[in-house]
């Protein structure tokens, strides 16, 4: 998909009613079935949307309930009908957010498309999932997906499939395992079983939220009457940044995660703060959710309409769950300017000969270029992480890792560029100010 070559301007016009709202979306090839591809980012799901017929890419997330919209620049024009404003709260130690309440005309998904779409807009320009993900993300949707189809994502080929729910038929497959659903709010919850430490309860029912929009494995919140407790072995870090804020807590591993005949060992789990999911705590029987490095181990067909979830492993069903070792959260922070030095030489073949207007002489001439290249900077780094121990600080721009330039590489290449085993040497070049920095250290397992 070609995304927005012109940046938008977001015209709100103000009226005084909606028209009804479809109330589906529709395929419109004339088939039981549509698909579209996408891009996995950091486990998540990035799908191309067009809304009014302006291209752009949205998250997938199965964690709302309705559609987010932001990302907008000023540029190129894209008319959405404005109803109210209000406040929204989302994950976040942070204030509630200013939105608007709007309605597109349309709202197309490749083949699927919904008319007179209800959606709200995030007025804080700060609020960017590009930056973190190194890809534009103009938006998020979920439930208005799922509730009309039966949806089957395919991690390992990147594609996801929409059925009609009144012509699918489920096929016989003794690999997978079929789930029940509840929802609460649109939302989508699964009870699965959880063992967090030798010698303790090893069978903890736990109700987990089904969030394609996290990219973690596993979320718990602290429970003592569930006896759901941070594991001794942990370590403080970011966990990643909700609507209303960053989202700071503990990492662990948990001793083993039951999904129905599926199993996991020493899963990545994450403790985030109670100040950063307060909103979420009203509805106790939640103790946590399941996200994209937990998801994308398996094909996924999400049923809504007969409350249950199909799962089968995909390619990356046994892969380790590795966490963040150097302390390192990358962002693409815009371009830089980079001032490059080269030199012109010219050779005569008569070099060193004399003639009766005197001596040859090669001249050689050094020129200045500018060139703008990705600016790669560190966004958060993790306490007494052994990026933080060698001096690495917020604010620098990477220039190189061990002597690989990144400026032409993808965000996702250079975060992969910092994982590795426990012991990996890692030298990075850094631009901090005006000055060129290098640093050196190894990464270590926490845990």
């Amino acid at each position: 998909m070609q995304l927005l070559k012109k940046h938008i301007i977001l015209l709100l016009l103000c009226t005084t009613g909606f028209i009804q709202a479809q109330s589906k979306f529709n395929i419109t090839n004339g088939k039981d079935k549509a698909s579209v591809s996408f891009k996995m980012i950091n486990n998540l799901i990035i799908i191309p949307v067009e809304i009014n017929g302006v291209e752009m890419s949205f998250l997938l997330d199965s964690g709302v309930n309705k559609p987010i919209m932001f990302s907008l620049n000023p540029g190129d024009s894209l008319s959405i009908e404005q109803k109210e404003r209000l406040k929204l709260r989302g994950l976040g130690s942070g204030k509630d957010i200013e939105a608007v309440k709007a309605r597109s005309d349309t709202f197309r998904i490749n083949d699927i498309l919904k008319l007179n779409m209800e959606l709200y807009i995030i007025l804080d320009q700060e609020i960017n999932m590009s930056t973190r993900l190194g890809v534009p993300v103009h938006g998020i949707i979920g439930y208005d997906v799922f509730k009309d189809f039966v949806v089957e994502v395919n991690y390992s080929a990147e594609r996801i499939k929409f059925y009609k729910p009144e012509t699918y038929t489920y096929k016989k497959c003794r690999k997978c395992t079929d789930l029940p659903l509840s929802f609460r709010n649109n939302k989508p919850y699964i009870d699965v079983k959880v063992a967090i430490e030798e010698d303790k309860d090893p069978d903890i029912l736990v109700k987990l939220l089904i969030d394609s929009g996290g990219s973690d494995a596993l979320w718990l919140f602290e429970d003592e009457e569930k006896n759901i407790n941070i594991p001794e072995k942990n370590f403080e870090d970011f966990l990643g940044r909700g609507l209303s804020g960053s989202i700071y807590g503990m990492r662990s591993r948990v001793k083993k995660f039951n999904m129905g005949k599926f199993t996991f060992e020493n899963a990545k789990v994450a403790f985030p703060d109670s100040t950063a999911i307060t909103y979420v705590r009203n509805f106790k029987e939640r103790n946590g959710s399941i996200g994209g490095e937990i998801l994308k181990r398996f094909r996924v067909i999400f049923d809504y309409n007969n409350a249950k979830i199909r799962l089968r492993k995909s390619k990356y069903f046994s892969d380790p769950f590795r966490y963040n070792m150097s302390g390192i959260e990358l962002q693409h922070n815009g371009m830089r300017v980079v001032h490059e030095v080269k030199k012109r030489n010219s050779s005569l073949t008569n070099y060193g000969r004399q003639t009766s207007e005197g001596d040859i002489n090669v001249v050689f001439e050094h020129y200045n270029t500018l060139s703008l290249v990705k600016a790669y900077e560190i966004a958060e780094i993790r306490k007494d992480s052994p990026a933080a121990l060698a001096g690495l600080q917020e604010g620098d721009i990477i220039i190189s890792i061990n002597g690989k330039v990144v400026d032409k590489m993808s965000l996702k290449r250079v975060t992969g560029m910092l994982q590795g085993k426990e012991g990996k040497k890692m030298r990075i070049k850094v631009m901090r100010y005006e000055t060129v920095l290098k640093f050196e250290f190894r990464l270590k397992e926490e845990l």
